[in-house]
């Protein structure tokens, strides 16, 4: 997906990086590895087991990457999952009939529904991986990214499917709802925004980025593969009119490895950065300003730290 084409393109933009990957399992880290390895020999390439979805497996990450790094320049926040998602085919046909069809296919608004679960700390299983887990991460690598001489990096990978209709405050982890995926992606352009607020003046900024629609493990959950290979002479076409199809995961990692190059003082950090490409195949990148409003982000980041304060109350064995 795009977390390996972004190491790839990382190590192509500059081969004196040390990069580390981070993966749900050992085998899984080693293989990509050993994939980048076999592109680029030299290139400094560790591995740290990761589940973004088990705060215990979090927490666990963050105490050796401080054992082994004394700082961070970028973090990556791009683990993401959509489980048992099912498409709403009523919805398409009604957008095709009130002309909202190509919103609806660059967006997947109303269109996309998921069955979320409780993880075994008791929380929403699409909650804690796609948001709650990296917040965790950067809290507890929070010595490694702030107070450094140069400028430290998080990156989120969000969507366009973010959306403020499909988050609510009073239920923010989003368990009686049914779509999930686009709460928890909205709930984390929130929590860059105040992430910013609050620490840029100790030289740690955060960035949202949207890789598009990219042809990923996650796309092939949503329809079986057959379908999507029938489809993509279709979904080729699509792109002459909806940028943001960039289907190939190298294309989808174009704002992420975008950002890399720029400075942050520079940045708009209120803007979503979208992977696009033109109908010809030219990738770029687009700058979109991020509808967020600031008191429900500060809200939400308020619940955040109480629910962080609960959880590390019953993990302490696991902290310094």
């Amino acid at each position: 997906g795009v977390g390996l084409a972004l190491c790839r393109r990382l190590l192509e933009e500059d081969g004196r990086i040390h990069l580390c990957i981070a993966c749900r399992n050992e085998q899984k880290s080693e293989a990509t590895r050993d994939l980048l390895l076999a592109a680029h020999p030299t290139a400094q390439v560790s591995t740290v087991e990761v589940d973004l979805g088990n705060l215990a497996s979090v927490l666990r990450a963050a105490q050796e990457l401080r054992c082994r790094f004394q700082r961070l320049d970028f973090v990556y926040l791009n683990a993401g999952i959509m489980p048992n998602p099912h498409v709403n085919f009523k919805a398409l046909w009604h957008g095709l009939l009130s002309g909202r069809l190509l919103h609806m296919l660059t967006t997947a608004e109303g269109v996309m529904t998921q069955m979320d679960r409780l993880n075994g700390d008791g929380l929403q299983e699409v909650f804690t991986t796609n948001l709650f887990g990296h917040f965790i991460l950067i809290r507890q690598l929070q010595s490694l990214l702030c107070g450094n001489e140069k400028p430290s990096r998080l990156i989120w990978t969000s969507s366009s499917n973010a959306r403020e209709t499909a988050f609510s405050l009073s239920d923010y982890q989003h368990a009686k709802g049914q779509e999930s995926y686009s709460s928890s992606k909205y709930a984390t352009d929130l929590t860059s925004v105040v992430l910013n607020r609050r620490f840029n003046d100790q030289g740690l900024y955060s960035s949202v980025v949207c890789p598009g629609l990219v042809m990923s493990n996650m796309t092939y959950g949503i329809l079986p593969v057959f379908v999507w290979k029938l489809l993509m002479p279709i979904m080729w076409l699509i792109r002459f009119f909806a940028k943001t199809y960039t289907l190939t995961p190298y294309n989808g990692a174009e704002a992420h490895v975008w950002l890399f190059k720029q400075k942050p003082e520079h940045l708009d950090l209120r803007v979503k950065y979208h992977s696009c490409i033109t109908g010809l195949g030219k990738s770029y990148v687009e700058g979109r300003k991020m509808d967020v409003d600031e008191e429900t982000a500060e809200k939400l980041y308020q619940k955040l730290l109480e629910l962080e304060e609960q959880m590390l109350e019953k993990y302490s064995d696991l902290l310094d």
